[in-house]
């Protein structure tokens, strides 16, 4: 799994006009999955997620996790994540996992979010969307689960 992680006052997700999906501060994470992915690394993504330290504390250190703040969270499916730009100008997704093994993994590691205690929301896998933000800091990491 491979996931970019922003740090944001606000993000949404829009799919043809309409708001499907809105949080507060926390994090939007969005999120790739290659075909040998498997539930222990939506476990590891998941587990990463809640306690990263990337929220500022009194003294504006980056020492609170996302449990300690009560961050909200947005997690949309990004296959492009996987994307070959190696050759030619057009990327190729040959390393992305499809649909029946991306979908319940994506689904997993946001309900093991949940599980948590974090209010958790996720865009529509497949679908065209839009996704609106504004990052804090900027503040965004890249996260490889291997």
């Amino acid at each position: 799994m491979r996931a970019v992680v922003q740090r944001v006052s606000h993000a949404a997700v829009e799919i043809d006009g309409a708001e499907v999906a809105r949080i507060g501060a926390g994090l939007l994470v969005l999120l790739g999955v290659a075909p040998s992915d498997s539930e222990e690394q939506a476990r590891k993504l998941a587990e990463k997620l809640v306690n990263l330290r990337i929220f500022e504390d009194d003294q504006g250190k980056t020492n609170l996790g996302a449990l300690d703040v009560g961050a909200e969270v947005l997690v949309v499916s990004q296959f492009t994540l996987y994307a070959d730009t190696s050759r030619g100008r057009r990327p190729s997704f040959i390393y992305a996992a499809g649909p029946d093994v991306a979908a319940p993994l994506v689904q997993r590691c946001a309900d093991l979010v949940a599980e948590r205690g974090l209010r958790v929301q996720t865009g529509r896998f497949g679908a065209s969307m839009r996704v609106h933000l504004c990052n804090e800091g900027p503040f965004t990491l890249m996260l490889d689960m291997d």
